[in-house]
């Protein structure tokens, strides 16, 4: 605590130039992306695939794969520089504190007296915010559905799905925002310099409750899950269920076809009660052992405890950034530099702390990619040693065909960016080798891994 206080003490200088400082941070991470995009984009050029895939790639799939590569490439850049442009308007122009005293005039004039104070103005200035930056990323959201996947055959939604998705989310972050941030900040009020002690075991709290609550009331807005039907895929799940003591509760399948050609596996609960969803798309383009080596990759997170150890990360994290933000809620030089002189919002504070830690937060992402792939590695083995070798690898070039995902990598990009490693790498782990052009036959419609509440395989 003595040494939160003094580090928070030696950080708030007058006149200390905090919005120069995370203007440039920003600025610095947009130009080191776009030379990592640069360089994969390079690859992305490339007109024969890796030597590992030449035997299950035709040429004419390969190619669909670079030309979708270097479409998401180019919408990457172009998305990437309007989010810039968007933080430099903000920050520049001081439309935070203007945001603020607007919100807080609608406060007085529109709003009875015992909702004013600054929980009630902090959930009016944040949904307000929210909706401003929803409405202007419209455009980028609509043309990622609709002109980049519809373009390559992904995209299974309608503009009315999307626009309803798009109300019920923002229903769903209004039902839930206001509790939630209405507790985070009336912890902070009430348990003075210790707040993020509180805050960190509230955090743990919202994560478990989620973990229950998700399934059961968020995602059927989305969409409908339906138990799988008896037969061999049925049987063979829970016989590998079984074979882990794997707690399995329940067995779903997701209608994840009616908005994208996409397709994931994965599982979710507290420890003694598991259910497992499987996505329609996956079932339709798979064989029966092809899913169920998807699965034993899955339940390898599992059993290896890789959920477990990154929930214990993320914990950590969470309170390592909590014990933080402790030594930033009162530096009123990061207040007054961004035009707060008057009020000192704590969920501006938290804003203005976030954009402040984006260096360390990139170190982060960095060095949690690196653990994912080791991750990934060792739960394909534990396939492997379940007997799912052959199943596992045919299934990962099917999906690589079927998503049109990247055959290869720059390894900066690829370090900086992927959870998973190429399927390359993940080919010559499994040993695989193959002298026919088994990905012949294979469609290019099908799945691509979509993070739903799990992991991605």
């Amino acid at each position: 605590m003595d040494i939160l206080r003094r580090l928070g003490q030696y950080l708030d200088r007058p006149g200390f130039p905090w919005k120069k400082l995370i203007i440039g941070f920003q600025v610095s991470q947009y130009l080191f992306e776009g030379f990592l995009s640069t360089r994969q984009y390079k690859i992305l050029q490339q007109p024969k695939p890796p030597k590992t895939l030449e035997g299950e790639i035709k040429q004419e799939t390969f190619d669909k794969s670079q030309a979708y590569g270097r479409a998401k490439a180019q919408f990457g850049f172009v998305s990437g520089l309007y989010s810039q442009a968007q933080n430099f308007a903000t920050i520049y122009c001081d439309l935070l504190p203007k945001l603020w005293d607007l919100t807080g005039v609608w406060l007085f004039r529109y709003f009875p007296e015992a909702f004013t104070g600054e929980i009630m103005h902090t959930i009016l200035f944040f949904f307000t915010y929210n909706l401003i930056t929803t409405t202007i990323n419209l455009p980028v959201s609509y043309y990622s559905t609709f002109v980049l996947e519809e373009n390559f055959g992904f995209n299974k939604s309608t503009v009315k799905l999307w626009v309803t998705d798009l109300l019920k989310g923002q229903a769903l972050g209004v039902a839930l925002g206001v509790p939630l941030l209405s507790a985070f900040l009336a912890i902070i009020q009430k348990t003075g310099n210790s707040f993020f002690y509180y805050l960190f075991l509230f955090g743990i709290a919202v994560q478990l409750s989620a973990i229950t609550i998700y399934p059961i009331a968020i995602l059927p807005l989305f969409n409908k899950l339906s138990p799988l039907e008896e037969g061999a895929l049925k049987t063979s799940v829970e016989g590998l269920a079984k074979r882990l003591n794997f707690p399995l509760n329940n067995l779903f399948v997701i209608d994840g076809s009616k908005r994208s050609a996409h397709s994931n596996a994965y599982f979710y609960g507290l420890p003694w009660k598991k259910h497992i969803v499987i996505y329609d798309t996956l079932i339709e383009k798979s064989e029966t052992e092809e899913v169920v080596a998807v699965l034993s990759h899955e339940l390898g997170h599992w059993s290896l405890s890789h959920t477990t150890k990154l929930f214990g990360i993320a914990q950590f994290h969470m309170f390592y950034i909590f014990a933080l933000f402790s030594v930033f809620i009162n530096n009123r030089s990061l207040y007054q530099s961004f035009g707060f002189h008057k009020e000192f919002p704590i969920i501006v504070g938290f804003i203005l702390f976030s954009e402040a830690l984006a260096p360390m937060d990139t170190v982060v992402k960095l060095l949690m990619n690196i653990l994912s792939r080791k991750f990934e590695f060792e739960a394909d083995e534990f396939a492997v040693r379940l007997g799912y070798s052959t199943e596992l690898a045919k299934s990962l070039i099917k999906l690589q065909i079927q998503n049109l995902s990247t055959m290869d990598a720059d390894w900066m990009y690829a370090s900086y960016h992927f959870s998973h490693p190429i399927l390359p790498e993940r080919l010559g782990a499994l040993g695989w080798s193959s002298r026919e052009k088994k990905a012949d036959s294979m469609t290019t419609d099908g799945a691509k891994s979509s993070v739903a509440t799990g992991r991605e395989l």
